[in-house]
């Protein structure tokens, strides 16, 4: 056995009842073990019983590695301490051991061997402290010190009089400066001079009231170099009663503001002019809203699109093209006054944001700063350069950003269509029908997709002895929300769209398909369609009638009457005549309808190839109390007659009106006195009854179609 100083032997053994150092080991706030020669335990104290979970009377007999020993249990320092008690060496380690529940704790173990020296059976005495509490800061301690060390962030230490207590090597590395540098100076040496007194002071004020500070701050290397600084300062309070320190980490963020700079630029201008794009036009004109509701004021869009510039790049090349539009770019930004906007929006289209009061003149100089020539060297010499320029004014005008350049977009093509080199303004109340149109369009397509339209017939007959010679197919709308509507509820959208040539091919189809219903019941009926200017005149019109009698080979094209409006404007009387003409060839009859209310009657009576004239219903309905009006239908009759063209007056709502239009040679009649429109599953019945009111000897027009009628001498109207 080595030869170990004991400490028992330098201690005099006193006569202490055993008692009373039994009842020191119990109230030892230390772990205490005792062992037998073997190593295993006889006695536990009761802070090791505590400290463990363990009760006395389950760890008799047990070798404390095999009751304490877990996961984490440092298996070298294990071996050691089991080797030292085969020795019966005493022993001083630190170990991690576990509880009864798997708990972890540190503990400092001295471990001493006892025998017959003392008076004792061989053995041990182990005593051990908790120590975790302290490892625990010793680790804390080890990875603070290890992430200022490794820290990619900068980080000074400062004390309570902001001197520098140390730095970490990311703040040597950023800032140039070593560490023996800066210790004990104040961090204001790496100050740039960009940030004024009241920054530092908001900076310091934040620290004394929340303890914290965050912010970008613009520093200097030891080089000169200036660097943006992403920077956080937070005051340290110790143990110590009135000290504390300041840590600043901060981060170089100088490459990503630079970068941030160029995404920025490449987001928001274009690389061309220098100028904003559209996107960041769109931004500054939103603020300048904001500012002008604020503020009470208004605001001016402007869209601007050179000239045929086109052709200057043909002309020129693209790098002259270039080169203008730098000058132009340039001229349109030294043109404006302070808080407008001028940016290139794509090609040679500029957008303007104008603040600034007197609007019309700021109009009338950019389009003369833009007429100015360019000289273009002897490349060219010098150019001239007009602009379209199209305006809208908020909040005149009261729509969104995007809305706004979208509306001055319009007004410059409206310029354009003008003549170009002109200005137009954004009428929000036109654009507001234009939209309203749009909308009706929109619903009037979708109605004809959903077969929402339906055909209503009313009759026509011969005044001489009431004979029906057909039926005009008027346009009714099932809308879905408002009921049945009459055509001048949709009619007027339709001109000139491009619906109105699929819903008369529609009416045509549908008007031949009723016909084929009447005849298989027995009654060829003759009807007259309506036809728009716009449908005549389309190219297809004549090949489309011939392809559908050839695929219909049933349809009778002699009982389908062609109506063309006389009110309508046939831009090319020849066309038309010669589009008539074939549709005669074709057998169709044509019929100028509303005659007398345009302009053109007697070259359309002279140049049409016509089978009959209708006289507006307008003039036939005042006839009798209107001498103006009668002498217009008697005028109308007149010319019919003299170009050989039966007539049929429109309107007839009484007798007294067939016999005046008998009286004036009129042929034929149709109007509420005869009968009004009816739906296609009323006409044969309509018919039946008109026929057995009214034999071929003739009685006229049916009292019970309209209550203003009036009767004839024997009650009954007849016909002459």
């Amino acid at each position: 056995m080595p030869n170990i100083e004991d400490p028992l032997d330098k201690v005099p053994t006193p006569k202490v009842d055993s008692k009373r150092l039994s009842l020191i080991a119990s109230a030892s706030r230390n772990m205490i073990l005792i062992l037998d020669a073997a190593g295993t335990i006889e006695w536990a104290n009761p802070s090791f019983l505590d400290n463990t979970g363990h009760e006395l009377k389950n760890i008799f007999g047990i070798r404390p590695p095999e009751l304490l020993q877990g996961p984490a249990t440092d298996t070298t320092t294990l071996r050691r301490i089991v080797r030292e008690l085969h020795r019966v060496n005493q022993f001083e380690e630190e170990i991690l051991l576990y509880t009864r529940t798997g708990e972890p704790f540190w503990v400092h173990a001295f471990g001493l061997p006892i025998g017959e020296e003392h008076g004792v059976e061989p053995g041990f005495i182990v005593i051990m402290n908790n120590i975790s509490d302290h490892k625990h800061s010793e680790r804390g301690l080890r990875i603070a010190a290890n992430v200022f060390d490794h820290s990619h962030e900068a980080i000074i230490i400062t004390d309570q009089k902001n001197h520098i207590l140390d730095v970490n090597p990311s703040f040597c590395r950023i800032t140039g400066y070593s560490r023996a540098d800066v210790l004990g100076l104040n961090p204001s040496i790496l100050s740039s001079g960009r940030h004024s007194s009241a920054y530092y002071r908001s900076m310091w004020k934040s620290i004394e009231e929340f303890g914290f500070w965050r912010g970008e701050i613009w520093n200097r290397r030891k080089n000169g170099e200036e660097l943006v600084e992403l920077q956080s300062i937070s005051r340290i309070h110790l143990d110590e009663s009135g000290s504390y320190y300041h840590v600043a980490n901060f981060t170089d963020i100088t490459e990503l503001k630079n970068h941030a700079k160029n995404i920025d630029r490449a987001a928001n201008y274009d690389d061309l002019t220098g100028l904003p794009n559209l996107q960041l036009l769109k931004e500054r004109l939103h603020q300048a809203q904001i500012q002008a509701d604020v503020h009470q004021k208004s605001l001016s869009v402007g869209y601007i699109d050179l000239d045929g510039f086109k052709a200057i790049n043909k002309n020129f090349g693209a790098e002259t093209g270039d080169k203008i539009l730098r000058i132009m770019a340039s001229r349109l930004m030294q043109g404006l006054r302070s808080g407008d906007t001028v940016a290139r929006i794509g090609g040679d289209e500029f957008g303007l944001v104008l603040q600034s009061d007197n609007h019309d003149a700021m109009y009338d100089r950019i389009l003369s700063t833009i007429n100015e020539p360019v000289d273009l060297g002897d490349e060219a010499g010098l150019i001239s350069i007009t602009a379209s320029l199209g305006i809208t004014r908020y909040p005149t005008d009261n729509a969104d950003a995007e809305g706004l350049i979208r509306h001055a977009d319009q007004a410059m093509y409206a310029a354009k269509d003008k003549g170009r080199n002109l200005l137009h303004i954004f009428d929000p109340e036109l654009n507001e029908h234009r939209q309203q149109k749009r909308a009706q369009l929109i619903e009037l397509n979708r109605a004809l997709d959903n077969k929402e339209f339906e055909l209503y017939f009313q009759p026509q007959v011969q005044i001489a002895d009431c004979k029906i010679i057909g039926f005009e197919a008027l346009i009714r709308w099932n809308h879905p929300h408002k009921g049945l509507l009459y055509p001048d509820a949709f009619l007027p959208t339709l001109e000139a769209s491009h619906l109105e040539v699929p819903l008369g091919q529609w009416v045509l189809e549908e008007a031949a398909l009723q016909m084929g219903l009447w005849h298989d019941a027995g009654e060829d009926l003759s009807v007259s369609i309506n036809i728009s200017a716009r449908h005549l005149m389309d190219r297809n019109f004549a090949p489309y009638l011939e392809n559908y009698l050839h695929s219909r080979p049933a349809i009778k094209p002699e009982q389908i009457t062609l109506e063309v409006l006389e009110s309508t404007s046939l831009d090319d009387i020849k066309r038309a005549s010669d589009v008539l003409a074939r549709c005669k060839e074709l057998g169709f009859r044509v019929a100028l309808d509303d005659f007398g209310t345009g302009f053109s009657s007697l070259s359309y009576l002279s140049t049409l190839p016509i089978d009959l004239v209708k006289v507006d219903k307008s003039f036939v309905i005042n006839m009798l109390n209107d001498s103006n009006d009668r002498a217009i239908v008697e005028s109308v009759i007149f010319m019919g007659q003299r170009f050989h063209h039966p007539i049929l007056a429109e309107g007839v709502e009484t007798m007294d009106h067939a016999h005046a239009l008998s009286d004036l040679g009129c042929e034929y009649m149709q109007g509420y006195g005869v009968g009004r429109p009816m739906p296609a599953d009323n006409v044969l019945e309509w018919s039946r009854q008109w026929r057995q009111r009214h034999p071929k000897r003739g009685v006229s027009i049916d009292n019970d179609a309209d209550p203003r009628l009036s009767a004839g001498r024997d009650g009954i109207p007849s016909c002459q």
